[in-house]
């Protein structure tokens, strides 16, 4: 009997994979443990093994595809054995389609993943008439994102007001990005607005040639990702600094300790994150994840006793995100060597794929550009993350004196939905006053 290939399911929130190179071709002979391709997500790359020993009957998608987890990529059988025959026995989320291709039958419930159902909600789109691209036709964000496109937005006070079958205005509403207000609703849908001539742009040839990239891949991924963060969580972001003169100083004893401590690559950073992952216990609201509750679709908060710490890592694919786990319960040395191991591994691109996942709290250090200040994004569905920025001399006043300290940046975002800002501000505080004082708690 044929076997199917499946795209796998890489963590909870990721719902879709790019098949990036086939390894083998149609035809081709394999073993179970035989790779068939290579596949990415926003955080890794990986390989798909075949499964399977037999024949490739059949590739069930191109280089490039962004194919929902659970999807059907190949078929692998016998010789001569019918490959759309194994398909039809495996039931309607056995053929792959491209986005949009998928209609569920008349009278069949629409299965919504709750990512989609949360940012649906949030928009006032009605999920009637979606069109799922997920297994079995279920509707997932990039669905729901979709239709956003073509979609009105309202504010909260003007969806509510909104009865069925009422007449909406024309073009874009007087709210925040072009959202239509109660005022909007009061005026009715008025007259088409007339088309516009676009201006005629300059040419730019006589300043040089020009290259257009195209926004996809893994890049397309991450903004997708990003975009999506956004939209779906009400975040704030607070700016403090801290003094650094003790985390200096305790940096270069560190870097001048007998080299048979393994203590001279501590860096700034590997402080920076045994102090954040001391203080997070005390402060378990952000050490979180918003979750939705599958059976009633109700909003949970779910706080962790340990801290499973994301270390945001630049690499030539894009931004990574590997986890330190149990942070809080390894001691300096071991938190320096862990996040150097995962950094190397992202850079090399041989991170496995369980290590990018199950982050409680983010850490983002651009400290080392020179940034003063930065709003970093959620990690969905995390609660917060914090931005790390440069060493600056700043004013310190001692009475009629006045004198310049090193002070380090930190930059918090955090879901206001969740979280209020003095709770947040609480913990930054918290933070700040361990990283001035780092040198009293740590030896």
């Amino acid at each position: 009997m044929a076997h199917i290939v499946i795209m796998p399911r890489q963590g909870n929130t990721v719902e879709s994979c790019i098949i990036v190179h086939w390894k083998v071709q149609e035809g081709d002979m394999v073993a179970a443990d035989s790779p068939l391709c290579d596949v990415e997500t926003d955080k890794a790359t990986f390989e798909v093994p075949a499964g399977a020993e037999g024949r490739v009957l059949k590739l069930l998608g191109a280089e490039g595809d962004d194919v929902p987890v659970l999807q059907p990529i190949a078929v692998i059988g016998a010789p001569g054995e019918d490959w759309k025959a194994a398909l039809g026995t495996a039931g309607p989320a056995a053929v792959y389609m491209p986005a949009a291709a998928y209609t569920p039958a008349a009278g069949v419930p629409e299965a919504v993943s709750p990512r989609a159902r949360r940012l649906a909600e949030k928009e006032g789109l009605p999920m009637k008439g979606l069109i799922g691209s997920g297994p079995g036709g279920r509707i997932i964000a990039r669905d729901v994102e979709q239709a956003l496109q073509k979609h009105p937005r309202f504010t909260a006070a003007a969806r509510a007001a909104l009865s069925p079958g009422a007449a909406i205005p024309n073009g874009p509403g007087a709210g925040l990005a072009g959202r239509l207000t109660l005022a909007d609703l009061a005026t009715g849908p008025g007259p088409a607005p007339a088309p516009i001539s676009p201006p005629q742009a300059p040419s730019l040839e006589a300043d040089g040639k020009s290259t257009e990239t195209p926004l996809k891949g893994i890049r397309k991924v991450i903004a997708d990702r990003m975009l999506g963060s956004l939209r779906e969580s009400a975040q704030c972001t607070l700016h403090s600094s801290a003094s650094a003169v003790r985390l200096k100083a305790m940096r270069e004893r560190l870097k001048a300790a007998d080299a048979s401590l393994g203590l001279e690559h501590i860096s700034i950073n590997d402080l920076i994150l045994v102090a954040v992952s001391r203080v997070l216990p005390r402060f378990p609201f952000m050490n979180a994840h918003t979750i939705q509750d599958p059976r009633t679709g109700e909003e949970l908060i779910r706080t962790f006793e340990r801290v499973h710490l994301g270390v945001a890592v630049d690499t030539p694919r894009g931004l990574m995100v590997p986890v330190i786990r149990n942070a809080n319960l390894l001691s300096l040395r071991q938190i320096s060597a862990e996040a150097k191991r995962l950094a190397a591994a992202c850079q090399q691109g041989g991170i496995a794929p369980q290590a990018l996942s199950g982050s409680t709290f983010t850490v983002s250090n651009l400290g080392s550009l020179g940034i003063s200040s930065f709003t970093p994004i959620l990690n969905a569905p995390e609660v917060a993350v914090l931005g790390v920025c440069g060493i600056e001399l700043k004013p310190l006043s001692l009475g009629a004196e006045v004198r310049f300290e090193p002070a380090i940046g930190f930059s918090l975002t955090f879901n206001h939905q969740v979280v209020d800002g003095a709770p947040a501000a609480r913990f930054l505080k918290a933070l700040g006053e361990a990283v001035a004082d780092i040198d009293l708690w740590l030896l």
